[in-house]
């Protein structure tokens, strides 16, 4: 069992807790500290993706709009399939925890 809340040891990097997993959908806890996806990177699923921020602060860049995307602890988001999508920014100073679903 994962604790949504609970961070535990140093933060380096992305974690990801896989909370569930089903026929058709997967339920993931995502934890990030001063996360910023490369310059050359974007996520390009075959999955839907609903994102909600529980925690902490994110701003999301979509290919296809010019304007990021603020999310704080209470906002969502759900990104289609195949639309292209990179953190573009994450508070450096508090973790931020997403937790995501990916379903078909």
């Amino acid at each position: 069992m994962v604790n949504l809340y609970e961070v535990r040891g140093r933060i380096t990097d992305s974690l990801t807790d896989e909370l569930l997993q089903a026929p058709g959908v997967r339920i993931e806890r995502i934890v990030e500290l001063g996360h910023v996806s490369p310059d050359d990177f974007w996520y390009d699923q075959d999955e839907h993706e609903w994102v909600a921020v529980l925690a902490g602060r994110a701003r999301l860049q979509f290919a296809d709009q010019d304007e990021l995307l603020e999310l704080g602890p209470g906002d969502h988001v759900n990104i289609p399939a195949g639309r292209r999508h990179r953190i573009a920014w994450s508070t450096p100073d508090e973790p931020t925890i997403w937790v995501a679903v990916f379903h078909r």
